[in-house]
């Protein structure tokens, strides 16, 4: 496994399985080196590093529970102890991925799932990337992942889309920051993808598949792999005068 003064370094949150994963996979085809986090499919998380040392890259995976800032700390020192030891002297991309679903409706969400949203899909996010400012790459990319759903309504995610849009807004806000350092900070705002994360969902509503891929303008529901491309793309020196952005990837859904 090489590594040199050039080699890049990247750090995807929640990168075991879905989106994560097929971002871990597509960066390391592009030769960068890669820390992710998982929470606790130790054995996926095992599969995603043997992918990637395949491609010749560095892997390592960090559990860590990203509701709110419990694990920040020893992660963060992590990533720094990781970094010396590969011989980067900075993390180039940071990917913030990791997140959980809340499908019920309005009338059924309660006080704990709100901030159950709150402290895993914002809070974490936010205290992460202050907490790595000192060891990011000037120059580099920070990607966010968002929804489609904050441009569109789906029915029952009132607890997830709207703190996915206070993601997005601290992501402008990210750029306009760290503008002067040459750091980008992007939002990638998937379609429904079929993934574990929206499988319930599908399962449970007979029906809402073909009336999402009838809604789409490309006529299907999103696959992991049509997501890990952008990311790649976005962390991409072709796209280092992109920024501040919410770049949606959805097929066309609701158009």
């Amino acid at each position: 496994m090489s590594t040199d003064s050039t080699t890049r370094v990247a750090l995807v949150t929640g990168g075991s399985r879905g989106l994560g994963r097929e971002t871990v996979l597509r960066l390391a085809e592009d030769g960068v080196d890669i820390l992710f986090t998982f929470h606790s499919r130790e054995d996926a998380a095992a599969e995603v590093v043997d992918r990637v040392r395949a491609l010749g890259r560095r892997a390592l995976a960090l559990r860590a529970d990203l509701t709110g800032t419990r694990s920040i700390d020893a992660l963060v020192e992590e990533v720094r102890s990781t970094l010396e030891e590969w011989g980067h002297p900075r993390l180039d991309h940071l990917i913030l991925n990791a997140g959980i679903d809340a499908h019920m409706p309005f009338e059924q969400v309660t006080e704990k799932d709100l901030d159950a949203q709150f402290e895993t899909n914002y809070k974490s996010a936010f205290f992460l990337v202050q907490q790595l400012l000192p060891v990011l790459a000037d120059g580099g990319r920070i990607v966010t992942l968002g929804t489609g759903a904050t441009r569109f309504v789906v029915p029952n995610l009132p607890a997830y889309a709207p703190l996915k849009a206070a993601l997005e807004s601290l992501t402008t806000y990210l750029a306009k920051v760290l503008g002067p350092r040459g750091i980008t900070a992007n939002v990638v705002a998937p379609g429904v993808i079929e993934t574990d994360f929206t499988a319930d969902a599908l399962r449970t509503n007979p029906g809402m598949g073909d009336y999402l891929a009838a809604n789409t303008a490309l006529g299907r529901i999103g696959r992991p792999t049509d997501i890990g491309g952008v990311v790649r793309f976005l962390c991409s020196a072709d796209a280092g005068w992109i920024t501040g952005q919410r770049l949606e990837a959805s097929g066309g859904m609701f158009l």
